[in-house]
C-alpha cells in the first residue's frame, strides 16, 4: 500500500514518462492509450482514494497473488475487508485476470443474460465497474464523488493528468473526476498485464510447451463430451479463449457459514436478481459463469468463497451425478443450497462422474492455464 507522499510519487513518475513535469498543460485532442493506462496504474495502487487512506484497488486484486484477495480474515479469506477494517461484504473478490474480454451486460438471442461486470452482471462496461468500489459503504467508504475528487486534486500531478487526458474543465467537476477515474483504471486493466495469454496452455498452441501425460489427458476430458465442462467454460475462440461464456447459472452452491456470520449484506443472495436491470425472479441465484484462467491460483471458489480447494468445487459437481456425496472439506454432506430455486438441473445431470483419476488430470490441466507470472504460485 502506498501513503499519500509515495503515491505523489507514483504520479509523478507517470507525468516524467508522459514528458510533461513541468510545462504548461494544453487540452489535447488525441492522448496516445499508454498514458491513459500509465495514469490508471498509478489509481490502482494509490490507498488515498479509500476513506481512512488504506486500501486500494490493488489491495483486493494483488497484482503478484493472480489479481484475487489473499488477505487473511476472520471470514477466511472468502470475502474482502473494508477499508474500515471491519466490514466484511458477501462475494468474493473475482480476479481481473482477462476481465477485459468480457462483454457488455445483454440479453443474447436465445433470452439468456450475458456479459457485464461484478458477479450480477450490474457494470455494464469496465470502466463502469471500476468506479463503485470508492462509493460502496463495505468496500473504499468514500461518501461521494466530491470527496473522490478531493483526494484527486489535493495531488497535483493527478490535477496535471486529468488535465491532459481529459481536459481542464474535468478537474473542477466531480462526477466527472470520478468517470475519468473509472476511464482510467480499465484502460490500466486492458494492458497486457492482465491479459497476457501466455500461460503453458497458450504455449502449446503455439508450438513453444509440450503437455505432460496428465496435463494432456486433462485437456482431452475437458474439451470432451464426457463431462460437458465446456459447455459453460468455453467461448470457441481457440487464440485468445477466455474458458467462460459469460452466462449466468445457480449450480446449488451452499451458503458460506463464515460469510452468513461476519458478512455484510442481505442474504440470501440473489445474484443475477439484485442486477437492477433484471426483475425476472427466475434468475435468482444466478452468478456468471468466471473464468478458468489462473483458477489454479485464485481461490477459494464460489461467490462466496465456500470452497477453499479446486478439487472441492468438482467434487461439489460429481454430486448431482453421484448420489450420497461428502464435501470433502468438512466430511459432511453438502449444506442445502443458498438458493434453492432455477438450478440448472439440466446442465449439471449431464455427462458422466469424475473419478478420482478424471478429477486429478483436470486439475492438471487447470495449472496449465495460469499465467506464466503466477506459476510460482502453483502447488505441486
Amino acid at each position: 500500500m502506498m501513503n499519500k507522499s509515495a503515491a505523489q510519487g507514483v504520479a509523478s513518475a507517470f507525468l516524467l514518462c508522459c514528458g510533461i513535469m513541468g510545462c504548461h498543460l494544453a487540452v489535447a485532442a488525441t492522448v496516445p492509450d499508454a498514458k491513459l493506462v500509465k495514469f490508471g496504474e498509478a489509481l490502482f495502487f494509490d490507498v488515498n482514494f479509500s476513506l481512512q487512506r488504506t486500501q486500494s484497488c490493488a489491495t483486493c486484486h494483488l497484482p503478484g497473488q493472480g489479481f484475487v484477495d489473499k488477505r487473511p480474515n476472520r471470514a477466511a479469506n472468502a470475502v474482502s475487508l473494508g477499508d474500515d477494517n471491519v466490514s466484511l461484504g458477501t462475494r468474493n473478490a473475482p480476479t481481473l485476470s482477462y476481465a477485459a474480454s468480457t462483454p457488455s451486460f445483454h440479453v443474447d438471442r436465445n433470452g439468456e443474460y450475458r456479459g457485464g461486470f461484478f458477479l450480477d452482471g450490474r457494470a455494464h462496461d469496465l470502466a463502469t465497474q471500476a468506479k463503485e468500489p470508492f462509493l460502496n459503504p463495505i468496500e473504499m467508504a468514500l461518501p461521494d464523488a466530491h470527496l473522490l475528487a478531493q483526494r484527486l486534486r489535493e495531488n497535483p500531478n493527478y490535477t496535471a493528468a486529468v488535465t491532459m487526458l481529459f481536459g481542464a474543465e474535468v478537474v473542477q467537476d466531480d462526477n466527472a473526476v470520478h468517470s475519468a477515474v473509472g476511464q482510467a483504471l480499465a484502460a490500466f486493466q486492458k494492458s497486457p498485464q492482465f491479459s497476457p495469454f501466455d500461460s503453458k496452455y497458450d504455449r502449446f498452441l503455439r508450438g513453444e510447451y509440450r503437455m505432460t501425460e496428465m496435463e494432456e489427458r486433462g485437456r482431452i476430458l475437458f474439451f470432451s463430451s464426457l463431462i460437458n465442462c465446456n459447455l459453460c467454460h468455453l467461448l470457441d475462440s481457440p487464440e485468445q479463449e477466455t474458458f467462460t461464456d459469460y452466462r449466468y447459472h445457480n449450480i446449488g452452491t451452499p451458503p458460506n457459514p463464515l460469510v452468513q456470520q461476519h458478512g455484510t449484506g442481505k442474504l440470501p443472495d440473489l445474484g443475477l436478481l439484485a442486477n437492477p436491470l433484471v426483475e425476472d425472479t427466475l434468475q435468482a441465484g444466478k452468478f456468471k459463469v468466471p473464468t478458468l484462467r489462473n483458477i489454479a491460483v485464485t481461490g477459494p471458489y464460489m461467490h462466496n468463497g465456500v470452497f477453499a480447494e479446486l478439487r472441492t468445487v468438482l467434487e461439489f459437481y460429481n454430486q448431482y451425478i453421484i448420489a450420497d456425496t461428502k464435501n470433502p472439506e468438512t466430511g459432511k454432506p453438502w449444506r442445502a443450497p443458498e438458493v434453492a430455486d432455477n438450478i440448472s438441473q439440466d446442465l449439471l445431470q449431464q455427462g458422466q462422474p469424475m473419478d478420482r483419476y478424471r478429477i486429478e488430470t483436470l486439475i492438471a490441466f487447470f495449472k496449465t492455464l495460469t499465467d506464466r507470472q503466477f506459476e510460482h504460485l502453483l502447488e505441486d
